[in-house]
C-alpha cells in the first residue's frame, strides 16, 4: 500500500500529538499530586485512622487495583489480535521468504540484545537494592520458579482453550503464531478470518485508549497510596531505576542500533540519525509505534530511498513485533522488582525473561501503556508480584514515550539493513541530505492556521 502524506495530513498529525502531549501533561500533574498528597500523608497522618482506612486502604487502594485490574484485562485478546495481524500482514505464504525471514531474524536478534543489555546494565547498577517495603506488600512470598526445561517443554498448550482461560502467555503466543500461519496457508478462508481478526484488533486497541484515558486517576491513586506508605524514601530508588531504562535506552539506539546499520547495512549512522528526527520526535510525541508508521514510511522511502514494497512490508510489521524499548522496560523493571522484594531470580530466571520478552515482542501492539500490560505477563511468568507495577508505573508516560522513540528507530534501521542486502536502497537518495525533504512538523503551540 502506499501512504502519502501531504500538508493537510501534516496538520491532522500535529493534531494528533496536541492530543497526546496534553495527556501527558495530565498524567505527569496527576502523578505529582500522588506523590504531594502521599507523602503529606505518610508525614502527618500515618496514624489517623480515618484517613488511613477511607483514604490510603479506601479510595487510593480500589481506584489503583482496578486500573491493575484493567491492564491485566487486556492482555490475551490484546495479544491475540495483535499477533494474528502481525502474522498475516506478511501476506501469503510465498511472502514468508528472503524479506520477511531476514526482517523477522534482525528485529528478534535486537530485542534479544536489548533485553541482554537492560538485564546486565540492571544487574551491575543494582536499582531498588536497599529498597524497604513496609505493610501487605513486603509480606509477598515469591513461588518456586519452574525450571527453564520445563518452561520450554509448556511453550506448546496440551489445551489451548485451558491456556486461554488460564492467561498462559508462552502457551498464547505460541498457538496462535501457529494457528496464524494457518491461516496464510489456507488462502481465501484463512483471509476472510484475519479481516475479522484485524478488525477486531482495531476494537481492542480502542479498548487499550479507553482504559488509558483513565490512566492519570489510576497512577494518582496508586502513587498516593504508595508513597501514604512508603514516604519520600521511594524517590531515589526511582530516580535510580528511571535512569537506568533512560541509559540502557539511549545505549541501545544510539550504539547496538547504529553498529548494526554501519556493519550490515553500510551506509551512514550519522546520515540515517538526522533523516530520522521528524519520525523520532512524532514517536515521542504520541507514544505509539502505529501512529507513526506514515510517518516512518515516508520517511524511508524519500528520505532513506527504500523502495516501495520493501518500506511499505517491514515497516507496518516491525510496529507488531519490534519493541526493543519495551524489551529493555521489561529487564529494567524485572530487575528493579526483584531487589525491592530481595527476589533471587538466578540464570534461568534471566533466561526465562529474555524469551519471555522476544516472544511478547511479537504480540505487543505499537500503542501507548502497553508495556506495562506485557510487564505484568513478564511478572507472572518469573513469580514476581504483578502489584509491584505499582512502584513504576508513575514513571511509566515519560519512558513510554522514550523506548516509542527507540522502536521506531529499530523499524526503520532494519528496513535499511534489509534493503540494502536486497539492493533496494537508492544510496543517492541516501546520502542526498535534501532528498525528500518537506516542511517540519510543529508541535500545536507553534502551529499555524
Amino acid at each position: 500500500m502506499q501512504y502519502t502524506t501531504d500538508r493537510l495530513s501534516y496538520r491532522q498529525h500535529s493534531s494528533t500529538i496536541a492530543g497526546n502531549m496534553n495527556a501527558t501533561n495530565k498524567i505527569l500533574i496527576w502523578m505529582t499530586a500522588g506523590l504531594i498528597i502521599g507523602s503529606t500523608i505518610n508525614v502527618t497522618a500515618p496514624d489517623v485512622a480515618f484517613i488511613q482506612d477511607y483514604f490510603v486502604n479506601g479510595l487510593f487502594h480500589i481506584v489503583g487495583a482496578m486500573f491493575i485490574t484493567a491492564l491485566k484485562m487486556l492482555v490475551v485478546p490484546l495479544v491475540t489480535f495483535s499477533l494474528i495481524c502481525g502474522v498475516c500482514g506478511i501476506g501469503d505464504i510465498s511472502k514468508l521468504g528472503r524479506v520477511g525471514v531476514k526482517a523477522f531474524l534482525l528485529f528478534m536478534v535486537t530485542t534479544a540484545l536489548a533485553i541482554t543489555l537492560a538485564l546486565s546494565v540492571a544487574a551491575i547498577v543494582g536499582p531498588g537494592q536497599g529498597f524497604e517495603l513496609t505493610g501487605n506488600q513486603g509480606e509477598f512470598t515469591a513461588p518456586v520458579a519452574p525450571p527453564l526445561t520445563q518452561v520450554i517443554i509448556d511453550l506448546i498448550p496440551s489445551n489451548p482453550v485451558a491456556a486461554y482461560a488460564e492467561g498462559n502467555m508462552l502457551q498464547i503466543i505460541f498457538f496462535t503464531i501457529l494457528f496464524a500461519v494457518a491461516m496464510l496457508m489456507v488462502g481465501e478462508v484463512g483471509r476472510s478470518v484475519a479481516k475479522g481478526a484485524e478488525k477486531l484488533n482495531e476494537i481492542m486497541m480502542q479498548v487499550v485508549t479507553v482504559v488509558m484515558h483513565v490512566a492519570p486517576y489510576g497512577v494518582f491513586a496508586l502513587m498516593a497510596k504508595t508513597f501514604a506508605l512508603q514516604g519520600l524514601n521511594l524517590i531515589l530508588p526511582m530516580i535510580s531505576y528511571f535512569g537506568v531504562v533512560a541509559v540502557v535506552l539511549i545505549i541501545h539506539a544510539l550504539g547496538t542500533q547504529m553498529i548494526l546499520l554501519k556493519v550490515l547495512g553500510r551506509v551512514s549512522p550519522l546520515v540515517f540519525l538526522k533523516k530520522l528526527r521528524t519520525v523520532q520526535i512524532f514517536a515521542f510525541s504520541t507514544s505509539s509505534s502505529n501512529a507513526t508508521i506514515p510517518i516512518t514510511l515516508r520517511t524511508t522511502e524519500q528520505r532513506l530511498g527504500v523502495d516501495n514494497p520493501t518500506a511499505s512490508f517491514i515497516v507496518p510489521f516491525g510496529a507488531t513485533i519490534n519493541m526493543d524499548g519495551t524489551a529493555i522496560m521489561q529487564g529494567v523493571a524485572t530487575v528493579f522488582i526483584a531487589n525491592v522484594y530481595a527476589i533471587d531470580l538466578g540464570l534461568g530466571g534471566y533466561l526465562t525473561v529474555i524469551g519471555m520478552s522476544v516472544l511478547a515482542s511479537i504480540g505487543t501492539a505499537g500503542v501507548p501503556g502497553v508495556g506495562l500490560i506485557m510487564l505484568a505477563m513478564v511478572f507472572n511468568q518469573v513469580g514476581l508480584p504483578v502489584e509491584g507495577i505499582a512502584l513504576i508505573i508513575g514513571v511509566d508516560r515519560l519512558l513510554d514515550m522514550m523506548r516509542t522513540a527507540v522502536n521506531v528507530t529499530g523499524d526503520a534501521a532494519i528496513t535499511t539493513i534489509v534493503a540494502r542486502s536486497e539492493g533496494s536502497i537508492d544510496m543517492d537518495i541516501y546520502n542526498n541530505p535534501q532528498a525528500g525533504i518537506v516542511e517540519d512538523i510543529h508541535l500545536p503551540h507553534e502551529a499555524t492556521s
